[in-house]
């Protein structure tokens, strides 16, 4: 599978909010991303924002008159709503979304929506008292009814130097509401699926930790991968460096006891379980309640196993594990899916600079529970969790050898 945005139509809406500062950055995203990006302005927009900047990153020709007879869509105002996979408005001010609510179509952008069949993002940005109003809430609920994604705004400093609700999402995290609308009726939609990820910390005492070198990148790269193919992610996460995923269900642990309590927890409603996460194998038999000072002497830890997750969960769900090895990596692999009885092993080197721990990319091998293996060629990490969610699909119960849905 492709990036999620590869070839897709983003129709920009941009409205008149101090937050077109951040519109400019999210078009750059979409067009990284592989997006067609027209922007259609608000007259307001054009106040804050020159159309110069939108068509020097996007290389296509701003929208901001209805009756501009030079536009290419002069003789057909619908050619726009048309073309869309999904039209997004970063910002919607509170003028734009009571336009929204009562269906009035009289300039460029409400006359693109009114005539569209493809979904519609709306990002709220606007003052605090603004956002709070009984009209606008009003107006966001008619909204929600009609099936229009609501993404933010969130909480913070606005324009105003007041601090409450209606900052625009930043704008990596609107690209991931697009990409979830966009796949919300995909392949793995109506299934959940349970995601660890990070590495597991296990207190020495109140300051030090027994941990490892996992950045917890693949686990939340399936998270983004679940999500954007309709599934609803849940990520049990050990402490990262990594922002939440948009709309999905995070879970934050510490130690390989929370994640077992969590991750046992969530299977329970779980149609895969992916364990991407390196738990530790073994702790502290006990923590310090005060900081150890250091002394002259050398410092023995008792350690004691941990819980294997895997080997612990059962249940009538798709059980896939991961083997993170420097050394025998297929026979390792093969061993472990023996023993833990999964359906599905993720193997790597982390030995290998592209592949190991902290890396945006993976070469990896897929055993199957039959043992057969499928060699992947070096990939993006969230471009390896596809392909993982493809045989994840075909073993889904339900579902036929293709992982389609049958009975």
């Amino acid at each position: 599978m492709t990036a999620p945005l590869a070839d897709k139509h983003v129709v920009l809406g941009v409205t008149g909010s101090i937050a077109c500062y951040k519109a400019v950055d999210l078009a750059s995203k979409l067009v990284q991303a592989g997006a067609l990006v027209d922007v259609v302005m608000s007259y307001g927009a054009t106040r804050f924002v020159a159309p110069l900047a939108f068509r020097s990153i996007t290389h296509r020709e701003v929208v901001t008159d209805t009756y501009d007879a030079g536009s290419e869509f002069a003789n057909n105002h619908v050619a726009l709503a048309r073309r869309a996979d999904i039209i997004v408005i970063a910002p919607a001010t509170v003028h734009c979304l009571a336009k929204l609510a009562l269906g009035l179509a009289d300039d460029p952008l409400t006359t693109t929506v009114i005539a569209t069949q493809a979904p519609l993002l709306v990002a709220p940005a606007m003052d605090a008292a603004m956002y709070d109003h009984p009209a606008t809430q009003e107006n966001l609920d008619k909204l929600r009814r009609r099936g229009v994604t609501i993404a933010g705004p969130a909480p913070g400093r606005l324009a105003s130097g007041l601090m409450g609700m209606g900052r625009l999402l930043e704008p990596a995290e609107l690209v991931g509401h697009i990409t979830a609308t966009l796949g919300r009726d995909g392949d793995l939609a109506g299934r959940t699926i349970v995601i660890s990820a990070g590495g597991t910390q296990e207190p020495i005492d109140p300051v030090r930790v027994i941990t490892n070198n996992s950045s917890g990148k693949m686990g939340y790269a399936l998270a983004e991968a679940a999500r954007d193919r309709g599934a609803q992610a849940v990520l049990v996460t050990a402490p990262t460096a990594l922002p939440d995923p948009p709309l999905v269900e995070v879970v934050r642990v510490q130690t390989a006891a929370q994640m077992a309590e969590a991750v046992l927890g969530a299977v329970g409603r779980a149609d895969a379980l992916i364990m991407a996460a390196a738990v530790a194998d073994y702790r502290p038999a006990t923590a310090a309640e005060q900081k150890i000072k250091k002394t002259d002497a050398a410092l023995t830890i008792e350690l004691a196993k941990t819980i294997d997750i895997l080997e612990t969960a059962r249940g009538d769900f798709v059980k896939v594990g991961f083997a993170a090895e420097s050394e025998n990596l297929a026979a390792n692999a093969a061993d472990k899916v023996r023993r833990k009885s999964l359906d599905l092993i993720v193997a790597n080197d982390i030995t290998d600079a592209a592949s190991g721990f902290g890396a945006d990319t993976n070469r990896v091998i897929l055993i199957d529970r039959e043992l057969r293996t499928e060699e992947l060629p070096l990939l993006t990490k969230y471009e390896v969790s596809h392909r993982i969610l493809d045989k994840v699909k075909a073993l889904l119960p339900g579902t036929d050898g293709d992982g389609n849905r049958v009975g």
